[in-house]
């Protein structure tokens, strides 16, 4: 008989012969699987999950892939410790060459989306599906209203070219407590590259210059970013692989 038991922030379901815990996190229909104890889990997640995206270890997540359940991100958590490594102060005047300026991100989701589409071509690891309508609504207005990570933090900027077009962007959310890179994007151009490490290294002394002690992201298993994120201080603390549950 299957039973769901629920803490303050876990949930348990059981069969009597699998069980599972999680914690379900802000977004609908997404949790964090705390443990599987059995070997009928994708079984309990279809009857009580279904359609659901689990974050899973990657030992769980192989089980679960070679069950039916369905990859949708295998990633990497990385963080820089701003008190072991404190960013240099002067990171925080940064600026690209003109006619290149940074400027707040305070524009709606509709002018960040030309770039961000050129940003992530189709073969791209995090490109995603969807159409633009299903980007706005469901990937940048969510996050730049704080309804994905968090509140927005003020070392968030966009750079903008001569025509006033947005060509960068570095999404930063109080995600629990911690400075979390939402989104960093850039079009790929050669006269906007570094862009994304730029807005990075201000947004870095920014959040040192306001006491913040860390600043982490997610990247994607097989996305160059990640030389560049290493390269910044990032280092890796977590590997996760997101199911989605049939």
């Amino acid at each position: 008989m299957l039973q769901e038991n629920h803490t303050d922030d876990t949930a348990v379901l059981s069969d009597g012969t699998t069980t599972v815990s999680y914690a379900p996190s802000a977004m609908p229909r997404t949790a964090r699987v705390l443990s599987i104890d059995g070997p009928g889990a994708l079984e309990l997640f279809r009857a009580e999950l279904p359609g659901w995206k689990l974050s899973v270890t990657p030992p769980h997540g192989e089980a679960l892939l070679r069950a039916g359940a369905r990859l949708k991100r295998h990633a990497h958590a990385m963080r820089r410790d701003l008190r072991a490594d404190p960013p240099p102060p002067e990171w925080a005047e940064l600026t690209p060459a003109e006619p290149l300026r940074v400027v707040a991100c305070d524009r709606p989701a509709s002018e960040l989306l030309p770039a961000w589409r050129e940003a992530f071509p189709p073969e791209h690891p995090d490109r995603g599906s969807g159409d633009d309508q299903q980007v706005l609504v469901e990937l940048l207005q969510p996050l730049l209203a704080g309804r994905v990570l968090g509140p927005v933090l003020g070392c968030s900027a966009l750079v903008v070219d001569a025509g006033d077009r947005v060509a960068a962007g570095l999404v930063i959310n109080d995600h629990d407590g911690v400075p979390w890179v939402g989104d960093v994007f850039r079009r790929p151009a050669a006269e906007f590259a570094g862009l994304g490490g730029l807005l990075l290294r201000r947004a870095m002394a920014w959040l040192n210059a306001q006491g913040w002690h860390e600043v982490g992201l997610a990247v994607t298993v097989g996305n160059p970013a990640q030389h560049v994120y290493e390269r910044l201080g990032f280092a890796i603390t977590t590997t996760t692989m997101t199911m989605e549950i049939p």
